[in-house]
C-alpha cells in the first residue's frame, strides 16, 4: 500500500510572521502595502463616527458613499485637508482600522516595520503623534516618510545616485514638488492647488454658470470622466451633472462637455506651472542640467488628467513623464525603501 506524504504549508508550520508595512497616507485615499502580498488597501479616506457613542459606523468607501447623504446622528470626518492632518484623532483611529484589516493575513503587527509615508506639511507634533500610535499597536519599528520622495522611487527614480531627479505629485489635498539628489530633497515646494480644489472649481462653475448646485462627488466623477487639459479637442465628451437647480430648488440635469470643463481646469493648472518654474529657478545647476535630460515626473491622481504632460511642456518648455502608476506612486515607493531600511532609515531618538 503506497503511503502518501503531504508537505506542510509554511503557514501551518509556523504562527504569524513580521513583515514590512507601507502606508499612503493621502488626502483623498489610503494605501496599506505589506511585503508579499501586495497593496492590501485602497480607499478613501473617510470615516464615519456615531455622533453620541464615537463608535466608527464605516471607512473607506463605505463612509465616503455617506458623504452629502448622512442624518444629523452621523459624523463623516475626512482627516486630511489640503495636505494637512485636521483631525489627529480620526486619522490614527483610519490608521488603526486599516492595520487590523491586515492582521487577517497571517501577519504579526507586532513584530513587522511600519513605513508611514505623509504629506510634506505634516507637523513635527503630528509625526510624534505617528509613533506614539505605533508604540500603542506595539508596532517597535516605526518610520516615517515624506510622500514626495516615496513617490519618486515608486515613478522608477533612482533618487539615491548623484544624478537629479525631479517629481510633481498632484495629489488630493496638495501638490508637491520636488527635486532629489542622493537619497534625500534638495529643493521642494507646494501648493494646496490640488485635486479637491479642482473639484471645488466644478462646483463653483456649474453653480454660476448653470445655475445647479451639485455634490463633491459629482464634481470629482465630471473631472474623471471629461476632464482634459488639451489644447486642441477634435470631439469633446460629454458626461451628465444633476443637482439642485439655484432658483427653482427643484432636482435638475444637465449635458457638460469636456471644453467646458478644460476651460474650469486651466486656471489651477497655470498657478501649478508658476510653482514648478519657482522650484526649476532655485535648483542648483548641476542639478537642473540633470533635469533638463532626464524630464521631470508627474504622479498623483492629478497625472491621471488627460493632457496633464503636454500642457506642462508648452508651459515650462521640458519633458514631463508620467508615472508608470500615478494612484499607487508612493506606496510602490515604501517597498524599497522597506526593503532597504538599513541603508535609508535613521530611527527617531527618544
Amino acid at each position: 500500500m503506497a503511503i502518501t506524504i503531504r508537505k506542510q504549508n509554511k503557514s501551518e508550520t509556523k504562527g504569524p510572521v513580521g513583515k514590512n508595512i507601507g502606508i499612503d497616507l493621502g488626502t483623498a485615499n489610503i494605501l496599506v502595502y505589506v511585503e508579499g502580498e501586495g497593496i492590501m488597501t485602497n480607499e478613501p479616506s473617510v470615516i464615519a463616527f456615531d455622533y453620541e457613542s464615537g463608535d466608527v459606523l464605516a471607512t473607506g468607501k463605505m463612509a465616503a458613499d455617506m458623504i452629502g447623504k448622512g442624518h444629523h446622528g452621523i459624523r463623516i470626518v475626512s482627516p486630511l485637508n489640503q495636505g494637512v492632518i485636521s483631525d489627529i484623532d480620526a486619522t490614527k483611529k483610519l490608521i488603526e482600522i486599516s492595520l487590523h484589516r491586515v492582521e487577517n493575513i497571517h501577519l504579526d503587527i507586532k513584530s513587522s516595520t511600519l513605513l508611514l509615508c505623509c504629506p510634506s506639511e505634516v507637523t513635527q507634533l503630528e509625526r510624534d503623534s505617528f509613533m506614539d500610535l505605533g508604540a500603542k499597536l506595539g508596532v517597535k519599528d516605526v518610520f516615517i516618510e515624506q510622500e514626495i520622495k516615496a513617490g519618486a522611487i515608486g515613478s522608477g527614480l533612482d533618487i539615491f545616485s548623484s544624478n537629479g531627479s525631479m517629481i510633481i505629485d498632484i495629489g488630493g489635498g496638495s501638490t508637491d514638488i520636488g527635486v532629489l539628489s542622493l537619497g534625500d530633497i534638495v529643493v521642494s515646494g507646494s501648493t494646496r492647488i490640488a485635486g479637491n480644489y479642482f473639484d471645488g472649481e466644478i462646483m463653483d462653475h456649474m453653480q454660476y454658470k448653470h445655475g445647479l448646485l451639485i455634490g463633491k462627488r459629482t464634481a470629482e466623477r465630471i473631472k474623471v470622466e471629461i476632464g482634459s487639459l488639451r489644447q486642441k479637442i477634435k470631439t469633446p465628451r460629454e458626461t451628465w451633472a444633476s443637482g439642485r437647480d439655484v432658483v427653482s430648488g427643484l432636482p435638475r440635469k444637465i449635458t457638460v462637455n469636456e471644453t467646458e470643463i478644460r476651460d474650469v481646469l486651466v486656471k489651477p493648472f497655470e498657478t501649478i506651472a508658476t510653482m514648478v518654474l519657482k522650484v526649476l529657478q532655485a535648483t542648483p545647476s548641476e542639478l537642473s542640467s540633470d533635469i533638463i535630460v532626464n524630464g521631470i515626473y508627474v504622479s498623483g491622481g492629478g497625472a491621471m488628467i488627460d493632457g496633464v504632460d503636454e500642457f506642462l511642456h508648452d508651459r515650462i518648455g521640458m519633458d514631463f513623464h508620467l508615472s508608470r502608476r500615478p494612484l499607487t506612486a508612493v506606496v510602490d515607493g515604501t517597498k524599497l525603501l522597506l526593503k532597504n531600511r538599513g541603508s535609508y532609515f535613521v530611527k527617531p531618538t527618544d
